[in-house]
């Protein structure tokens, strides 16, 4: 039996992470516990990925603590991974969400696991913006994903 976990992402996740994607980033609380937050998502290569966690979060004091987090991606048709690695922080904010404070990781990823079912196809991991900020808000996620992908490590 083959494993449905890889060293690398797959490139059919990498296609799809390329342009930038929301995410669930999960961690583990000091009490050892589960934690999850929306994130975004953008891949740099087979081996590294970037996000954002929101200053003053868990999810930020888990990351500064240990390191270890996984990214939960879900995408049209058989796009379903669970990637875990070790991430640091290479940015204190996301300059193109603000007011909003978010610090940019990277992690490197130690394994990719193939979480999708023979013959089911899911939907993407999506959300709305309200209407009257629609264009705006998109407009600033596109920047986020610039960002993301152009900061220096």
């Amino acid at each position: 039996m083959t494993s449905n976990i890889t060293p690398t992402l797959p490139q059919k996740l990498i296609d799809y992470l390329r342009t930038g994607a929301p995410a669930l980033m999960l961690t583990s609380g000091a009490d050892g516990y589960p934690s999850s937050a929306y994130t975004w998502v953008v891949c740099l290569d087979a081996k590294r990925l970037r996000f954002g966690a929101d200053f003053g979060g868990s999810a930020m004091a888990n990351l500064q603590r240990s390191g270890q987090a996984s990214l939960q991606i879900i995408g049209p048709g058989d796009v379903t991974y669970l990637v875990k690695g070790k991430s640091r922080q290479i940015k204190d904010r996301i300059e193109a969400a603000a007011p909003a404070a978010i610090i940019l990781y990277e992690m490197d990823v130690m394994g990719a696991k193939d979480q999708s079912w023979p013959g089911v196809s899911t939907t993407a991991l999506t959300y709305e913006w309200p209407a009257d900020q629609r264009e705006a808000m998109l407009g600033m996620e596109q920047a986020v994903y610039a960002e993301m992908r152009s900061a220096a490590a």
